[in-house]
C-alpha cells in the first residue's frame, strides 16, 4: 500500500477534522465514502449524540442534503459487504436511524421511486413483516411504473409489419385503411345532411412473422453495483414472457446461481428475491445456462454483468467459447439501466468479444431492438 493510500485511509477513519494533520485530502471514491461516512459518524459530533447536527435553516450553494435512501444506496455502492454490514449496525443500533427499516408509517409517506425500490433491496433483510409488507407494496408501485414505461417499446419490434396488398377482416382500429373505406362506401353519401354512411369498413391485413420460437436466458448479476440493472432486468424479462414467438429464463447470480423463470411473469416476486452483495461466479452462471438450451441456433443467452470475476477466469472463458461454438448467440451487457451508463471490466469484456461475442450497453428498448433483429 502507498504512503497516500495509507494516509488516506486514516483519513477516513479519523474524519474531516485529521486533514490537515494529515496534509491528506481526498477526491474521487474517497471523498464520496468520506461524505457517506460523515452522513452517519458525525452524529457522534453534534449539540447531543444520537442526533442531527441542528442550527438556523438558510439558502446556499452547499452540496444537497442526503436522503436516507440515498445514503442506503451510496453505502452500498461504495464498501465491501462486512464494512456494509457494521455501518448497518452502527446506523441501527447506535445512531437509531431506524427510518427506512422498522417504521411502515415512514414507508407509507414515501414517494415510490427507483431510488426508494433500491434501497428497500439494500435493506429488505433488516425489515420486520410489518414494514416488509409496505415495502412490497411501494415496490409494486415502481415496478407497475417501469412496466408502463418499457412495455411498449419493448414489444413494438415484435409487432408484425402492416402489408397495404391485402385486407383483412379483424376489425383492428389501428389497421383501419380510411381511403379505400371512403371510396368503396360513396354510394351511400347522403347529400342532404351532407354524410357519408359506413356500410362497410376496411382494414388492412398484418404480416405474420413466422419465426421457430426463440429461447431467450437471461443471467443477471446481483452484486451490490447491479441493482438498477436487476430491476429493470426483472422487467424486461417479463415483458419478453408475454411474447409468444420467445420462450424467456431468468436467472441471478453471485456465487451461487438461481432461476427464478417461474416467477418471470411477476416482477415484484423476482425483486424481492434479490440478494444484493457477495461474489461474482459468472462461469458458474454460464455452465448453468448452458443446461437449459435446446436448440444452440435458436438460443440467445444475455449475460448482464460488471464482468468483474470473483472466480477462475479461465473457466469462464472456455464456457463462454464452447457456447458460441454450438451456435448460442450471447450478448454481455455492462447495463440494463434506462440510462445504459456502462461501468465494468474492459479487459474480460474484450476477451468475450475476441471469442465472438457481443458486448454493450443497451437500454431495455435498444435491447428489444437487437433481440427482434436477431429471431426475424
Amino acid at each position: 500500500m502507498s504512503e497516500h493510500s495509507r494516509l488516506a485511509r486514516w483519513r477516513l477513519v479519523l474524519g474531516e477534522s485529521a486533514e490537515e494533520s494529515l496534509g491528506c485530502g481526498l477526491g474521487g471514491e474517497d471523498l464520496q465514502r468520506d461524505q457517506a461516512l460523515g452522513f452517519l459518524y458525525d452524529r457522534e459530533y453534534s449539540p447531543g449524540r444520537n442526533v442531527r447536527r441542528t442550527g438556523e435553516r438558510r439558502g446556499g450553494l452547499g452540496e444537497s442534503q442526503l436522503t436516507v435512501p440515498d445514503w442506503i444506496n451510496q453505502v452500498h455502492e461504495l464498501f465491501p459487504k462486512k464494512t456494509i454490514e457494521r455501518i448497518e449496525k452502527d446506523a441501527l443500533e447506535r445512531y437509531q436511524l431506524q427510518e427506512m427499516v422498522t417504521n411502515p408509517e415512514v414507508l407509507q409517506r414515501a414517494e415510490p421511486s427507483q431510488t426508494l425500490l433500491k434501497a428497500i433491496l439494500h435493506t429488505k433483510h433488516l425489515m420486520n413483516q410489518e414494514v416488509l409488507a409496505m415495502a412490497r407494496v411501494l415496490v409494486r408501485r415502481v415496478i407497475e411504473q417501469l412496466m408502463e414505461k418499457l412495455s411498449r417499446p419493448l414489444q413494438q419490434p415484435f409487432l408484425g409489419a402492416m402489408d397495404r396488398q391485402r385486407r383483412s377482416h379483424l376489425k383492428i382500429a389501428k389497421n383501419f385503411d380510411a381511403e379505400t373505406t371512403i371510396r368503396r362506401n360513396l354510394a351511400h353519401y347522403d347529400p342532404a345532411s351532407k354524410r357519408l354512411f359506413i356500410r362497410t369498413p376496411y382494414f388492412f391485413s398484418r404480416i405474420r412473422r413466422h419465426v421457430d420460437r426463440w429461447q431467450i436466458i437471461v443471467l443477471v448479476d446481483e452484486s451490490g453495483s447491479m441493482a438498477d440493472s436487476v430491476i429493470h432486468s426483472a422487467v424486461t424479462a417479463a415483458i419478453f414472457f408475454g411474447i409468444k414467438s420467445i420462450r424467456t429464463h431468468l436467472v441471478l447470480f453471485d456465487t451461487e446461481v438461481v432461476d427464478v423463470t417461474e416467477h418471470c411473469n411477476d416482477p415484484v416476486e423476482t425483486v424481492m428475491k434479490v440478494q444484493l452483495g457477495g461474489g461474482t461466479d459468472i462461469g458458474r452462471a454460464l455452465t448453468y445456462a448452458s443446461g437449459l438450451v435446446d436448440n444452440p441456433r435458436r438460443t440467445i443467452i444475455i449475460l448482464i454483468t460488471d464482468f468483474y470475476e470473483g472466480a477462475p477466469v479461465d473457466r469462464l472463458l472456455s464456457t463462454a467459447k464452447k457456447l458460441l461454438e454450438s451456435g448460442v448467440t450471447l450478448l454481455g451487457l455492462a447495463a440494463l439501466d434506462d440510462r445504459a451508463q456502462p461501468n465494468y471490466d474492459r479487459a474480460l469484456a474484450e476477451k468475450f468479444v475476441a471469442l465472438g461475442a457481443h458486448v454493450g450497453a443497451m437500454t431495455p428498448g435498444e435491447l428489444a431492438e437487437w433481440v427482434a433483429q436477431k429471431v426475424r
